[in-house]
Order: structure tokens, then C-alpha cells, then sequence
């Protein structure tokens, strides 16, 4: 039991020694590095400590609540909850609209690509017969797009 109580105090000493030094330099050709060792010409940062995140209290729950809310700045323009409702209506039926056309074209892609399948040895090349693969994988990646964009509109 006190061996535990010793390491504690131990880990809990050696937190200053954590914090390391930082040295700057500039060359001759204004490039900077920084390095936490000493060099000709460099010289020490000072730089602060960063804080430490602490637990919101039961008290400070509301108010740290409120503060995000008013994270934007007081002058940052306001939309009602209609016109909102009236935006999101008009991004839903255009990304439905771009949906139903980005599915004709994998259609399309589908069924070119099986012509250029079937006559393969005829006249089309491996050339000709990748494009429409990667045709179709595109219009394919962009209908999953489409669709992760409507699940997020309100």
C-alpha cells in the first residue's frame, strides 16, 4: 500500500521535468527551425503553459450551455426557423432531382458498359472498356453522396 502512495508522489514530482525547452533559430536564408536543443545564434522560447481541461461543475453545466450558444457573434445574421424549413425543402428537392438524374446515368454507364462487354474481342479495347468501368464506378460513389447528403438534411 505505500509502495502505491510513493509512486503517486513520484509521477506527481516528475511532471516539471516534462516541460521541455524550445529554441529558435534563422539561417542565413531567413529559414526558421526550431529544435529543444541550444544552437549557435538560437534563442529560448518562452511560451506559456496550456490549460488543462477541467470538469464543468453541476452549476456551470447551464452556463458553459449558454455560452455555446452564444458562440456566434452578436452580429452574425439570424434566420428564422420558416425561411430555414423553406431552405432545406429547396436543398432536398435538388439533391432528389440531381439523385434521379445521377441514376439514369448509371444506367446508361451500365448498359454501355455491357455492349462494350459483349462485342469486347470485336471492336473495343481494354482502354474503351476501363473508361466505362471507372464510368460507372463514378456515377455509382456519386449516387452514395447524394444519398449521405439527403440523410443529413433536416
Amino acid at each position: 500500500m505505500k509502495s502505491r502512495y510513493l509512486f503517486v508522489l513520484l509521477c506527481l514530482g516528475c511532471t516539471g521535468w516534462a516541460r521541455g525547452e524550445i529554441y529558435k533559430s534563422v539561417d542565413a536564408e531567413g529559414h526558421v527551425t526550431y529544435s529543444s536543443t541550444p544552437s549557435r545564434g538560437a534563442k529560448k522560447l518562452w511560451l506559456e503553459p496550456l490549460p488543462s481541461p477541467s470538469q464543468p461543475s453541476k452549476d456551470s453545466s447551464s452556463q458553459s450551455v449558454r455560452a455555446h450558444n452564444k458562440a456566434s457573434p452578436s452580429d452574425f445574421p439570424r434566420v428564422d426557423s420558416g425561411t430555414q424549413k423553406n431552405r432545406d425543402s429547396t436543398r432536398r428537392k435538388i439533391l432528389s432531382d440531381e439523385l434521379a438524374a445521377e441514376e439514369k446515368l448509371l444506367a446508361e454507364a451500365r448498359t454501355n458498359l455491357k455492349q462494350g462487354e459483349a462485342v469486347r474481342n470485336e471492336t473495343t479495347s481494354e482502354g474503351k472498356l476501363h473508361a466505362l468501368h471507372e464510368e460507372v464506378t463514378l456515377h455509382e460513389k456519386n449516387i452514395v453522396a447524394l444519398k449521405t447528403e439527403l440523410s443529413n438534411v433536416k
